[in-house]
């Protein structure tokens, strides 16, 4: 009876704490479909979906997007190199100061957004960089190397390093040995955190407010059109658009590397 107690209150508790996480999104999804443009009236005087076909016409969204979708992308090709790159060099080899440098790795990730930001952009400023769709990238490529390095340094260290010695004992060279041994082993572990940088980058806007300059990238313009609201819901379509480019990423990563323990020669 006390467990069938104690197993209630956990389920009470976990349900709260859902709804406490979840509600504000909810209340994004809903506000969508208000017929109020210029306030957040609870609850809505009405339901519509005009404003999904306003944001479609609304040519200042359409830049803003494709701006993010170019530096996603792009700073995620960077990070799934170098990444994949840094953590092969960490898991393999055994050297003086390894454990600092990994710490080194991860530390653009584990400090502030704006530690970061202004870093770079005192950094930009000295070398006299211009602000561009570059800079931004880079800025985006620093923790999205984290992301990326983190899923490929677990698997690397899943894998047995008697497979890559029989492979070099069956005569493979290192490119063989990377597109049939490395490669079925990593991939989805590589595509997991290359989705995972995507959504990161996708909405990221710390780092991005001082990289950026003058351009906006799709949650900068959010943001902006917070502050200086028109048309508040169709900031809300936008911000489900921003919801579902993230998420289903995320929830791809989560399914490819769930049954990341099943490598070759895992735990040998």
């Amino acid at each position: 009876m006390h467990s069938d107690r104690a197993s209630f209150g956990l389920r009470i508790a976990a349900g709260l704490g859902l709804l406490f996480l979840h509600l504000p999104i909810l209340l994004i999804f809903l506000y969508a479909f208000t017929t109020e443009e210029k306030s957040y009236q609870f609850p809505p005087p009405g339901l519509t979906a005009k404003w999904f076909g306003v944001a479609w016409d609304r040519a200042d969204i359409w830049p803003p997007l494709w701006l993010s979708l170019q530096v996603a992308a792009i700073a995620t090709v960077i990070a799934m190199i170098l990444g994949t790159l840094v953590a092969a060099a960490m898991a393999q080899s055994r050297f003086f100061g390894r454990e600092q440098i990994s710490l080194l790795i991860l530390l653009p990730i584990a400090l502030p957004g704006v530690i970061t930001g202004m870093a770079l952009r005192s950094a930009f400023s000295v070398m006299d960089i211009p602000y561009s769709v570059w800079t931004i990238i880079l800025g985006h490529a620093t923790f999205c190397i984290v992301i990326v390095y983190n899923n490929a340094v677990a698997r690397f260290r899943r894998l047995s390093g008697g497979i890559l010695e029989a492979s070099a004992d069956l005569g493979a060279n290192g490119f063989q040995t990377f597109r049939h041994v490395l490669l079925p082993n990593l991939g989805s572990a590589l595509l997991a955190g290359g989705m995972l940088a995507f959504a990161l980058s996708f909405d990221e806007v710390i780092v991005t407010t001082f990289t950026a300059g003058r351009q906006s990238t799709l949650p900068i313009w959010m943001l902006q059109e917070l502050v200086r609201p028109r048309q508040r819901p169709v900031t809300n379509v936008v911000a489900i658009v921003v919801f579902a480019v993230t998420f289903l990423p995320i929830l791809a990563a989560y399914y490819l590397t769930r049954d990341g323990d099943q490598t070759a020669g895992a735990g040998k």
